[in-house]
């Protein structure tokens, strides 16, 4: 790969800094550059590879040697703006660390701040080594890979460099990674492949221990599709269904057929439901006979339109043995070709379609391509490392967009077991499935951890190499109790459907392999993760819509190959969500030149009193801790909610269920305590509203809509949606 981006060379000095190198990007820029021009900046403690030294000692470039903890940067400074005066080129070179696959950067924390305090204007280069793999595309390994290397605009000196080069590495990644060839194809062509590739992988069914290989259920897909096309002319198809081996079979089935599969929120209001069809403009529903009478307080749609898939399957069976035979001995291609026909499908076409949660009101639908979930699928492969032979435990729901990306697509493209279970709430049951199949990879929410907690023996995740939470607030206590119960570390992570949906995950931190050997951190508490690879992240002002420095609290937007394109049927308000290819996410936080997110909040989870922004969250765990709550209870017994104010324009009340007499005394515990905890005494909620029940969503989020539902009728407000 040839190096970009030499226009942002000057004719005099530059000081450039790689997030990464290697010996075939450091060759690209004495090619460019010419050795004679060449000084090299090496800190003490981060050495080269021995490839990289021994490749400079040879050629004889002149080098300064530095100590980030004990040299004075001002002759650092002098020394280096000497040469850089003479015209020379002054590249730092980053050496040898202990990192976490896919980190952004080979730079020590120290260092970089060392760096920064050079005070000198630097020039990013980006330097990432990619496979044409799907999984694994960004990869580790620097001898089988394509390198990418990109020089970058030059940034301004003072404050805050480290957070302008991660914020032009991100960038550059993002655009790099959105191009990946591999990356242009559909879930049909992957799945054909897979499924064929990964014959003897196998679902297996937690409710009774019954198993399917991917190769039985690649026959029954491929007779299924045929019948879909028959049943519906419809673009898309609803599915409602748990995670098993049914839901599997009819989400693959929608996607060889050329159908959208839709799945269904079956625990949501009769209105939402019926809103997210209208909207999908389905005709056709997918289910079972017994999971139909298990939901008999579902709004059903009638039964001429359901299609029971137990009831097809059996109808089927000529053609599923048919298909069994000669999709072993038939390639990929032509299965896709000749049989299927499918071939029109374009990556940018939709693939599936997934509604919100609804969490402040109606539900509103996503559709996602299918580069966006394979993108996604393989921005989070740049992170994880699979053992042979792994399994995944898919609980959570296929109409959640965890479940459906990791819980479905994940395991069924990367080769992986599945065991699934139809609830993620069932604990007990879903602890003895983690301990008798040693699943490997779990993902689950906060409040789902709970129960674990309370009903599972403290050996159930020995197994468990990854346990990714998300969808919520992951409290510290809450985080500290499992890990100190079960011996592993819940790792937090960030995601949204309109991401397809994980955006960033902490790991656990890497162990060096050689002493004393500087660490890149892959956890950060208190955040959620760093991003993944191709992701980038931009920071702006909630108010003005300025640029903020990444570092900074602000509004977050994100852009990369896995956002989605725009809400269903709302093409007029895309102005309104997206600008220049970056998408507002509507939340509220800040990023560490190492690509960690902390989030503080939705912005509608903040109330603006006195021109300050006071995070509900933030308040709703420090009113737990001083009415001295379990943080790990599996109820919420406390809520914030903006109520309107004639004088501050916004307010807070307290929605709880602890307090039901003695309001006042409350208010006074509640205020002395947040002066305790040094928390503005502004943000003392302005009443307390006892409550029976915190309304909540099945993941456990807060029903916002309810909620605020409650405190309107409470104060005799007008409610308005």
């Amino acid at each position: 790969m040839p190096l970009t981006g030499t226009q942002h060379l000057s004719k005099e000095g530059d000081l450039i800094i790689p997030n990464k190198l290697n010996l075939e990007a450091l060759i690209a820029l004495e090619k460019e550059i010419g050795k004679e021009q060449i000084i090299y900046l090496v800190e003490e403690r981060c050495i080269p590879s021995d490839e990289i030294a021994q490749y400079i000692d040879k050629s004889g470039c002149e080098g300064i040697l530095f100590s980030a903890s004990e040299s004075q940067l001002i002759p650092l400074r002098a020394s280096i703006d000497e040469k850089l005066q003479l015209g020379k080129k002054v590249i730092y070179l980053p050496g040898q660390v202990t990192a976490i696959k896919g980190s952004l950067c080979d730079i020590p924390e120290n260092v970089m701040n060392a760096l920064s305090g050079l005070h000198l204007a630097p020039v990013p280069l980006f330097v990432e080594f990619y496979s044409n793999q799907i999984f694994n595309a960004q990869t580790p390994d620097r001898h089988q890979s394509t390198t990418q290397i990109h020089l970058l605009p030059k940034l301004s000196s003072g404050p805050g460099m480290p957070a302008k080069l991660g914020q032009a590495w991100l960038e550059c990644s993002a655009d790099v990674f959105a191009k990946l060839p591999q990356l242009q194809t559909t879930l049909a062509h992957l799945l054909i492949q897979s499924l064929k590739t990964h014959a003897n992988c196998r679902l297996i069914d937690g409710i009774d221990d019954t198993s399917i290989t991917f190769h039985e259920i690649f026959a029954a897909s491929l007779a299924f599709s045929r019948r879909l096309k028959e049943l519906s002319t419809n673009k898309r198809i609803g599915i409602i269904l748990p995670p098993g081996k049914g839901a599997t079979i009819a989400n693959i089935a929608c996607i060889l057929a050329g159908k959208v599969p839709v799945n269904f929120s079956y625990v949501t209001s009769e209105h939402a439901f019926k809103s997210a069809v209208r909207q999908a403009d389905v005709d056709r529903f997918i289910t079972a006979d017994t999971f139909m009478r298990k939901m008999q307080n579902f709004p059903w749609p009638f039964q001429r339109d359901i299609i029971f898939i137990e009831r097809e399957l059996p109808k089927l069976k000529g053609a599923i043995k048919r298909w069994w035979v000669l999709s072993k001995l038939m390639p990929a291609k032509f299965i896709n070709k000749f049989f299927l026909k499918i071939d029109h499908i374009s990556p940018s076409d939709e693939a599936v379609l997934m509604f919100t949660s609804g969490s402040a009101g109606e539900p509103k639908g996503v559709p996602l391509t299918h580069h966006n979930i394979i993108a996604n699928i393989s921005q989070c492969s740049s992170r994880i490392t699979l053992a042979p032979n792994c399994r995944f435990l898919g609980s959570l729901p296929i109409f959640h967009s965890f479940g459906m990306t990791i819980g479905l697509w994940y395991p069924l493209l990367a080769g992986c077991d599945l065991v699934t279970y139809p609830s993620p709430i069932e604990s007990k049951s879903l602890g003895n499935l983690i301990k008798q199949y040693h699943i490997n990879l779990v993902v689950s929410t906060p409040t789902f951890l709970r129960g674990y907690l309370k009903r599972c023996e403290a050996d159930t995740f020995k197994s468990v190499d990854y346990l990714i939470v998300g969808a919520e607030k992951l409290p510290m206590d809450l985080s500290d109790t499992f890990q100190a119960k079960f011996g592993v570390t819940p790792c937090e992570g960030y995601g949204m459907t309109e991401a397809s949906p994980v955006c960033s995950v902490n790991f656990i931190d890497p162990t060096p392999k050689v002493a004393n050997q500087p660490i890149i951190h892959g956890m950060l508490r208190g955040s959620v993760g760093a991003l993944l690879p191709g992701i980038a992240v931009r920071i702006t002002n909630p108010h003005t819509g300025k640029d903020e420095p990444m570092s900074s609290t602000g509004m977050i937007w994100l852009k990369g190959a896995n956002i989605f394109q725009g809400y269903l049927g709302e093409q007029d308000f895309k102005h309104e969500l997206f600008e220049n290819g970056w998408m507002k996410t509507g939340d509220i936080g800040s990023v560490t030149p190492y690509g960690f997110i902390t989030i503080e909040g939705r912005i509608s989870r903040f109330s603006k009193m006195g021109g300050e922004m006071v995070p509900h969250e933030a308040l709703e765990n420090a009113i737990v801790k001083i009415l001295g709550l379990d943080p790990t209870s599996e109820e919420r017994h406390v809520a914030i909610v903006t109520i309107p104010d004639p004088v501050k324009g916004e307010a807070t009340a307290l929605l709880t269920t602890v307090v039901t007499q003695y309001l006042a005394q409350a208010s006074t515990l509640i205020r002395h305590g947040l002066t305790d905890l040094k928390l503005p005494a502004l943000w003392n909620p302005k009443v307390i509203i006892p409550v029976e029940k915190i309304p909540v969503l099945p993941s456990g989020k807060l029903n916002l809509k309810e909620c605020k539902m409650l405190a309107y009728e409470a104060l005799n407000i007008p409610f308005k949606e």
